[in-house]
């Protein structure tokens, strides 16, 4: 049961984090309209729209709200390093992972900024909708959403006159998702970002270019990979890894948790297999394959790390890709990550980072809570 003691820590905790940032919306009512974002965004409300908001925040209209998603004076991205920043500060762990994958934002109308008919796993088929990328990190303490880019199509960045009605520069360049995902990861790494790996899905793990990009800057990766991906096996030679995988004799398979789900561990059978090709920084390649103890289906992973990696190290990494979508779910029931109704490209970001915000305050209120209660229960079980 919750006490009125409970309810007063948490709302001067809540005092104390937008304190942090507070400083990065230049006008004293720009500032003040986002702490009443972020309260509403957090509130016990059934959809979190201008309308209602407003009305929880005890405005007349949603004309303030909108303003402020709007709002020159709101640096969205240093409000994002500083959420970063104190998310390390709560679970950073150096054997962090670090997680990268898409939602989509179903939408209705042509104007929203970089809405098209593309393909969306929210709906599970190709819809009219904007598509976010998303960086996020796991750790032992908890995972969180610390990162995002708004995926704009060529249809988008090839027509400036659409742009800018929607309110993107003429800097705005067309990147791909895995661009998008290097980006995310440079700024992790420029920020000093305590981790060990990164994974991501095959979209990202079949580019090239951002596997060489992790190799060269030495970031080790678990990334998922379609099964004709071909990966040098000779000195002029390649094969695929399902290939590769078929001459592993069956006494190599091992069963192990990739880590624990919605129903209890995530068994599956797992086996690797080195790449014989020379990699940066002295480290090793290796072809990770998944069965389903069920059904026998296979899934296939390319992998860069430190020579000697166990196979239960490359099993963990692969399995971390569940962190991001749980994150989404979070963002997406607990704060309204995708109940916006905004068109503009600023206004995009302004709500998705204060969505970002107000989960990061869950994950540090329920960090301490934990923490507290462990304190408890050792003083406690010591009296």
């Amino acid at each position: 049961m919750v006490t009125v003691e409970q309810v007063q820590g948490w709302d001067e905790s809540f005092q104390e984090f937008f304190l942090e940032f507070s400083h990065h919306f230049g006008r004293v009512e720009t500032r003040w309209q986002a702490r009443k974002y972020l309260r509403a965004l957090m509130a016990p409300i059934e959809r979190r729209n201008g309308w209602t908001l407003a009305e929880y925040a005890g405005d007349a209209t949603p004309d303030s709200m909108q303003a402020l998603l709007c709002s020159p004076c709101f640096d969205r991205d240093a409000v994002r390093d500083t959420i970063r920043a104190r998310i390390v500060a709560e679970i950073g762990d150096p054997g962090g992972v670090l997680v990268v994958d898409e939602t989509g934002f179903i939408k209705k109308g042509k104007r929203s900024a970089g809405v098209q008919r593309q393909y969306t796993g929210t709906s599970g088929k190709v819809d009219n909708c904007q598509i976010g990328v998303f960086l996020a990190y796991h750790a032992p303490a908890g995972r969180a959403l610390i990162d995002r880019e708004l995926y704009l199509p060529k249809s988008w960045t090839d027509d400036r006159d659409r742009c800018r009605k929607a309110n993107i520069g003429d800097e705005a360049a067309f990147a791909t998702k895995p661009q998008q995902a290097q980006a995310m990861l440079q700024r992790a790494v420029d920020a000093g970002m305590p981790f060990a790996w990164f994974t991501a899905d095959e979209a990202y793990g079949q580019n090239p270019g951002l596997r060489d990009w992790c190799e060269q800057q030495d970031i080790h990766y678990v990334m998922a990979t379609r099964k004709d991906h071909e990966v040098p096996s000779g000195l002029h030679t390649t094969t695929r890894v399902d290939a590769l995988i078929a001459k592993i004799r069956a006494g190599a398979w091992r069963r192990i948790s990739c880590g624990d789900g919605a129903h209890g561990p995530r068994v599956y059978d797992w086996v690797s297999t080195p790449i014989r090709a020379e990699f940066p920084h002295g480290r090793r390649g290796w072809v990770l394959a998944r069965r389903n103890i069920t059904t026998g289906e296979l899934a296939y992973y390319v992998c860069f790390g430190p020579r000697g990696t166990r196979l239960r190290t490359l099993v963990r990494t692969a399995g971390a890709r569940w962190a991001v979508e749980e994150s989404f779910q979070i963002t997406k029931n607990e704060v309204g990550l995708d109940q916006y109704q905004v068109r503009r490209y600023d206004a995009w970001y302004a709500h998705i980072t204060l969505a970002m915000a107000a989960a990061a305050f869950l994950i540090v209120t329920r960090t301490t809570e934990n923490a507290t209660s462990k304190h408890l229960q050792t003083v406690t079980r010591t009296a």
